[in-house]
């Protein structure tokens, strides 16, 4: 155990460059030296804190500037943070990228700051020496308020490679080199078109986190490392307490569904939710006795036929749907609800059909970025003119939504657009959208509250006292 919590952040001179392979050698390393390591990831990405999750053995936590507000951020980060040695933050993008090209806001230059914390920067050094000096004083530089306190090479060719950069970072910046990990092949981890292959899917064996830690152990200078990370000042948050559970909500979690904000389900918690994860993939049924389902992204389009072929799973969510209970689905879920999927080889797979209206898959983003919407109408999660801040991710795209409501108005803050989001049958809300509940502090009660109605209205008993029990009534004028 460390003296006092300390932490850093992991960030890159641009995307692409190794970010979370630096930040997954580091994990390891620590933890083979016997220190509790918490991560959080900037920004909207699902996929990198699931890596962070297998290599540090705790739930990895999003922070994001632009979903969140400062404090919020500071807040997750510091109850996140409890029981912990060692903190890592890795950044998003490169070090200055964010919602604009003018401002730092919703960077990870912002995020440091917030959190007075010191930032490594890893570069890519597989194809410069002394130009890579150039590059780090520059960033080192930019912003004079912040602390690029080291660097960490990656995709270095050998020893003498790393001396060469070594040498042109002497005296040339402030910033320190600490080190390196080499251009290894075993070390990759796969990606797809929304990015590296989830950790659920175990496609990277458990053994490439020791060979992580050995790199890092043999090429990183840990000891100094440390001593450049930050202290954490004050005390740690406390964790508010959550309501005795009243209400049950089935969290859909397997491979093809395991993006979630770990926020959004602690908020959730504290809002009264017993959480209840089952596997649409492998489960026979919804779990017994939910109040309602939450069903989150993920990959549904690379196991359709698999999800098609759980024909009980299917029947029992679509005759639920119809009898009322409450379902708040987002982009895998609302594609899981559909139809159907379109895939780009193949014929049309079918799907639950809860909602009448088809998915098609695209070869590109479609209205990728940070969304904020606003609620026309009353709906599961809040009352109309509520407001909520998320994420678009996704390459598919709704064929045709027919006459279903929307609830909801959804601007994209990249291109201005606004359009009709959220779309509403029966008790069912599906989006495309990811939204963050702490971007609305009133989203989690309301979603807890709309399930209690559900159940008060067919007359059963609170979540402690009922019998285990399917049957859900409509509570929807």
């Amino acid at each position: 155990m460390t003296e006092a919590r300390k932490g850093f952040v992991v960030a890159g001179s641009a995307s692409g460059v190794g970010k979370t392979t630096v930040a997954l050698a580091l994990i390891a390393a620590y933890r083979r030296r016997g220190l509790v390591v918490q991560t959080f990831k900037c920004g909207p990405d699902f996929i990198d804190g699931g890596h962070h999750a297998r290599a540090s053995g705790r739930a990895s936590r999003n922070l994001d500037g632009w979903m969140l507000s400062a404090e919020t951020n500071r807040e997750i980060f510091s109850r996140g943070s409890e029981a912990a040695d060692l903190t890592l933050v890795e950044g998003v993008m490169g070090l200055f990228d964010g919602v604009d090209g003018r401002s730092n806001a919703g960077s990870t230059s912002e995020m440091a700051r917030w959190l007075g914390l010191p930032v490594i920067l890893v570069v890519d050094a597989s194809t410069m020496a002394r130009s890579a000096a150039a590059l780090v004083h520059g960033f080192a530089t930019f912003d004079p308020t912040l602390q690029v306190a080291g660097v960490i090479f990656n995709r270095v060719a050998g020893p003498s490679h790393y001396q060469l950069l070594e040498e042109a970072l002497d005296g040339g910046t402030p910033t320190r080199p600490l080190g390196y990990l080499p251009r290894r092949k075993e070390i990759e981890i796969p990606e797809r078109h929304l990015g590296l292959v989830t950790a659920i899917e175990e496609a990277v064996p458990s053994s490439i986190f020791s060979l992580f830690g050995e790199l890092a152990e043999q090429t990183v200078d840990l000891d100094a490392l440390l001593q450049i990370a930050a202290p954490i000042s004050g005390q740690n948050a406390a964790v508010p307490s959550g309501r005795r559970a009243t209400v049950r909500i089935g969290v859909a979690r397997d491979k093809a569904f395991s993006f979630y904000y770990e926020e959004n389900l602690d908020a959730l918690r504290r809002a009264g939710a017993e959480i209840v994860e089952f596997s649409p993939l492998d489960d026979t049924g919804l779990p017994p006795g939910v109040d309602a389902v939450y069903w989150g992204g993920g990959y549904p389009e690379l196991f359709a036929l698999e999800l098609a072929a759980n024909q009980s799973m299917i029947r029992e969510v679509r005759g639920m749907a119809e009898e009322g209970l409450p379902m708040y689905a987002e982009c895998g879920g609302l594609m899981y609800l559909a139809r159907e999927i379109v895939t780009l080889t193949g014929p049309p797979v079918p799907m639950a059909a809860v909602l009448p209206l088809s998915v098609e898959m695209s070869e590109r983003l479609v209205n990728f970025g940070y969304t904020e919407v606003s609620f026309t109408s009353d709906c599961l999660l809040g009352a109309a003119g509520s407001k909520a801040r998320g994420h678009s991710f996704h390459c598919s795209r709704i064929r045709d939504a027919g006459r279903l409501k929307s609830v909801y108005r959804a601007k994209n803050w990249r291109t201005k657009c606004e359009e009709p989001e959220g779309f509403c049958r029966k008790n069912v809300l599906a989006s495309y959208l990811h939204l963050h509940f702490l971007s609305n502090p009133a989203i989690a009660p309301a979603f807890v509250q709309f399930a209690q109605g559900a159940r008060s209205s067919r007359g059963l008993q609170s979540a402690e006292e009922v019998p285990r029990a399917n049957g859900v009534g409509n509570p929807c004028k």
